[in-house]
């Protein structure tokens, strides 16, 4: 792999972090909006501080990567805003870096099996660092107090019922590529904004896949009540009509409670990780300006 390739993937990135948090999605920081003492500033920072850890050489483990961008997050940033976006970036980008020829997919496959006990290591001391929001006790593959003796990918089968994240590192990423890149390649091609795309893809994965921060935070009944609202919205328009605009606007209300309960942070997450796959299997750096022509 080239510098050029692989300064390539540390961009898609970067701008996948950026282009999740301009995007007008409702519930989360957005760029004419803050979010319960998160704000916009903070996760341009954010996006920032994990170039070096995602600009990585093709040798760097995916524990490595982790452990690096949170915590330069931790240092710049001084707050958690990208944990998530973190965990599910680090093995895309080292397939991405490692494919040779294969389809991404295939590449990404191969890097979590190879996932090892230093990983799993390095990403719980992570999490443990960012302190996200909601982190429950549970009895087996508690970040906090069990030894790791396990690879990262069987910890994330411990949690893969709780937690969409983890349920993606034993799926291939079944979220991102069957659910979240379809929706935003479609919607890319039939000409629409791709500020509207994205949204748009986001209420997609939440309609179909109830947020599981919220889970943490309150229950999975609230989490299915805001995915059926995510729901209505889309059989509206969405962002595509003005019934659609007026739903959104009326959830978007809803979510922003003051202590950030209803925020559906994992679909955010999964909403940059859908961005960098785009980024670095449908576009190229010289197409970054008609993107940003099409915002």
């Amino acid at each position: 792999m080239t510098a050029k390739e692989r300064d390539w993937i540390g961009q898609a990135a970067q701008l996948a972090c950026i282009f999740e948090v301009l995007a007008e999605k409702p519930g989360n920081v957005t760029r004419s909006k803050d979010c319960a003492r998160l704000t916009l500033e903070q996760f341009l920072v954010s996006a920032a501080a994990v170039g070096p850890a995602f600009a990585a050489d093709e040798g760097a483990r995916v524990g490595d990567i982790i452990a690096r961008a949170a915590e330069d997050t931790k240092r710049l940033a001084g707050v958690n805003t990208n944990i998530g976006i973190v965990l599910l970036l680090a093995p895309l980008i080292k397939a991405t870096a490692s494919r040779h020829g294969q389809g991404l997919r295939a590449a990404l496959g191969k890097v979590l099996r190879d996932l090892d006990v230093r990983d799993a290591q390095l990403a719980f001391r992570a999490i443990l660092m960012a302190a996200p929001q909601g982190l429950d006790t549970v009895e087996e593959g508690d970040v906090r107090t069990t030894p790791i003796d396990y690879t990262l990918r069987a910890a994330m089968a411990m949690a893969r019922d709780r937690d969409s994240l983890a349920s993606e590192y034993v799926t291939d990423f079944a979220i991102v590529f069957e659910i979240g890149l379809p929706c935003l390649r479609g919607l890319w091609d039939s000409g629409s904004r791709f500020s509207e795309s994205v949204v748009q893809t986001f209420l997609t994965i939440l309609a179909r896949v109830p947020d599981t921060d919220i889970a943490r935070k309150l229950d999975r009944e609230a989490a299915l009540g805001v995915s059926a609202q995510a729901a209505e919205v889309l059989a509206l328009g969405g962002v595509f009509t003005e019934d659609g605009r007026r739903a959104m606007a009326r959830f978007d209300t809803i979510l922003r409670d003051a202590d950030r309960r209803y925020n559906p942070g994992t679909t955010a997450d999964l909403i940059a990780a859908v961005l960098f796959v785009f980024l670095v299997t449908e576009a190229h750096p010289e197409m970054i300006p008609a993107l940003l022509a099409r915002w």
